[in-house]
């Protein structure tokens, strides 16, 4: 079987990483194209994985270029696939649901966003593809009849117990303290972030004082240029090991919901400063159901500060999530092994109950 893989964002890479190695261990043929967004190109090289880039020049970020853009990866992802021979055409982006649609083609969309927070995209995606993989408590508005639901996270492809351990080795190549706070700064560029705010340099200066209060050091992680006021706490580390150093650290506080979702599936807590909190299924599940999670909006600065404090003040915090994500853990699967399942047996996965 011929399958093309999408990926947009360095998350997707994550996702599919381990699934492409083991559709290619099956013995299927597997395409990956990219288009040029932030770290995703070094992370797909740094694996080893033979790519095409289809987008090399970043778009810029109004509804003309994004249109632009879409229509471009569209007319290349078709050419690439009739020339690839895809039986199967995998991602989030609307280049992969109209190639499908329009050569007829199965094309699978990969999403954990609700359709509330994506609809602009999803009116463009979900009338035309053939199934909607996504975790059961998103919701897709009236595709429900595409809706391919699993008990899970996208994050669990590449950072369940079965596919990733955490190594203390890699920390200690950039971090010599044990106690140790991250802060994630996101662009917020991408198509459903118009309008929303995260954190600001005076809160990211408010947070580090803090965490140094309790003998905390910070670092920061961060897509944008940072101010230079804060240049002295940027970690700067090979792409590949961030996992790591977020298995270890004692809390996250990030504008970043995919990091957010990241943390909670390592254990570790976070605090994530955005509009986006009270609006996004899986986070509400991992803040409501597990309490990994604490969502803060951006008009509730006392709120953010309490809370770092009150969790940095608690000398029980790691044993205590470690607990809670045991709890998430059991209630989940394998996401990989179902992934890789659901296209090796499609269509007929679409009607079987997943079992492994």
């Amino acid at each position: 079987m011929n399958v093309l893989v999408y990926l947009g964002h360095p998350a997707q890479f994550h996702f599919f990483k381990n699934i492409v190695t083991q559709l290619v261990k099956d013995g299927h043929e597997v395409k990956i194209l990219i288009k040029t967004k932030d770290v995703l190109e070094n992370l797909v090289k740094l694996n080893n994985f033979e790519y095409e880039n289809i987008q090399s020049v970043p778009r810029k970020n109004n509804k003309f270029s994004i249109l632009m853009a879409s229509l471009a990866r569209t007319w290349s992802v078709m050419k690439i696939a009739i020339k690839f021979k895809a039986d199967i055409l995998i991602g989030g982006d609307v280049s992969i649901a109209h190639t499908g649609f329009l050569l007829r083609r199965t094309a699978i969309t990969v999403s954990e966003d609700d359709y509330e927070v994506i609809e602009e995209l999803a009116k463009l995606v979900y009338p035309f593809t053939s199934a909607i993989v996504t975790p059961a408590v998103c919701k897709v508005g009236k595709w429900d009849f595409k809706k391919v639901s699993y008990q899970g996270y996208m994050k669990l492809a590449y950072l369940h117990p079965n596919r990733f351990t955490p190594e203390r080795e890699i920390v200690e190549k950039y971090i010599q303290v044990e106690k140790y706070c991250l802060i994630r700064l996101a662009q917020l560029t991408a198509h459903h972030d118009v309008g929303i705010k995260g954190l600001t340099v005076e809160l990211v200066k408010q947070v580090i004082q803090i965490a140094e209060r309790k003998g905390y050091t910070v670092f920061i992680s961060s897509e944008a240029h940072l101010d230079e006021s804060l240049l002295s706490y940027q970690l700067k580390i090979n792409q590949n090991d961030i996992h790591h150093l977020m298995a270890f650290a004692s809390l996250l506080i990030s504008d970043s919901q995919s990091m957010s979702v990241e943390s909670a599936m390592l254990g570790v807590p976070s605090i994530r400063f955005s509009d986006f909190a009270g609006r996004i299924s899986v986070l509400e599940e991992l803040e409501n159901v597990y309490q990994l999670t604490f969502g803060v909006k951006t008009k509730q600065h006392d709120q953010l500060i309490l809370l770092v404090n009150e969790l940095l003040s608690n000398d029980n915090l790691t044993a205590l999530f470690q607990q809670r994500r045991q709890k998430m853990l059991a209630d989940k699967i394998d996401v990989t092994a179902f992934f890789v399942w659901f296209v090796e047996n499609y269509p007929k996965s679409r009607e079987e109950v997943y079992s492994l």
